[in-house]
């Protein structure tokens, strides 16, 4: 019954899209229209196109793109778009109903393509210890994945509860950031080859602002002794920070914020703060504060401050763009750590 009424849900709201869907009418004199799935990706096609790309962001500042559901202004934006942006690894499960009602015929931008995705052990709540082989058969399955997504990208981890073998957070290390980057700016030439020099210029400053942070959070990290880097958050999206940088994230919940952590994750978890003698937790923008604030109290632990993991702030925020977001959520890491 819940499986036939799940399927009625779905068929109406896939009609209700497909009603609110025109078709693109964009001239190479006006900015190109760009969607991104989620306000990260907005803010690297800002950075790239600048005034030469207008951008809809569908889940916005603040906003949970793992449980996110389309509404018909969103098919809208899609079917203008000339190209659409998104993360992959199976992130945005709900984007292939919407591609298909938009009948959206422009660019598809896998954001994530050429990157070494991460290959997420569910048996696990953290990235410890990956093997090498497996990383590698990771990536080949990733670009299988990730290309044919292009033209029709797969939704068989629909469920956000489940985002599939990979790890989709990958914007967390700065290298795969200039690879988005790198993807983004592509997609942007081929669209508007008559500016093509404006995006690559973009790119090169925006690149060289990425690689001085990344060189800086490496420096700030590295101060840590080796037994202040264990870090606790509330949900599992820190894995490429972690194998990057060299803390160590452990978390109750799983990979999304959707995922409920059980009784025996919670004790595990509060035993290995007591036993490890970590002494902060972080909080998350995205995910339930009363849990770590518990484990907090039980353990003694302080609430080390709020990290951004899957959205920016609002533009008054500390992580109103992505460079400013990785520059706060390590700064917060470290300082806490340090005490």
């Amino acid at each position: 019954m819940t499986s036939r009424r799940n399927l009625l849900i779905s068929a109406t709201t896939l009609i209700g899209l497909s009603l609110a869907a025109p078709t693109s009418a964009w001239s190479a004199e006006a900015p190109v229209p760009v969607v991104a799935t989620f306000s990260i990706l907005g803010d690297m096609v800002k950075r790239i196109g600048g005034d030469r790309v207008a951008v809809t962001t569908l889940v916005g500042a603040a906003g949970d793109a793992h449980v996110y559901q389309p509404v018909p202004a969103d098919a809208r934006a899609v079917s203008q778009a000339e190209v659409l942006v998104f993360n992959g690894l199976a992130f945005e499960g709900w984007l292939d109903r919407l591609v298909e009602a938009s009948d959206f015929d422009g660019l598809q931008v896998v954001a994530t393509d050429g990157i070494e995705p991460i290959r997420f052990d569910g048996d696990d709540d953290h990235h410890d210890d990956h093997d090498k082989e497996d990383d590698h058969a990771a990536k080949d399955e990733h670009d299988d994945h990730d290309h044919a997504a292009k033209d029709d990208h797969d939704d068989e981890h629909a469920d956000a509860h489940h985002h599939g073998a990979f790890d989709p957070h990958a914007w967390q290390d700065i290298a795969n950031a200039v690879i988005y980057v790198d993807n983004i700016t592509e997609a942007l030439a081929k669209t508007d080859p008559a500016n093509a020099s404006t995006y690559y210029g973009n790119r090169a400053t925006y690149v060289a602002e990425m690689q001085a942070l990344d060189a800086e959070i490496r420096k700030r990290v590295a101060e840590l002794p080796e037994d202040k880097r264990t870090v606790v958050t509330a949900h599992d999206a820190f894995g490429y920070f972690s194998e990057t940088y060299g803390l160590r994230f452990v978390a109750p919940h799983g990979i999304s914020t959707e995922s409920a952590p059980s009784a025996a994750n919670v004790a595990a978890l509060i035993r290995q703060i007591r036993e490890e003698g970590i002494t902060a937790v972080f909080v998350e923008t995205l995910s339930d504060q009363r849990l770590l604030k518990q484990i907090a109290d039980e353990t003694g632990a302080s609430i080390g401050g709020t990290l951004y993991s899957d959205a920016l702030s609002g533009p008054d925020g500390p992580a109103s763009t992505y460079l400013d977001m990785m520059r706060h959520n390590s700064s917060t890491l470290v300082d806490a750590l340090s005490q």
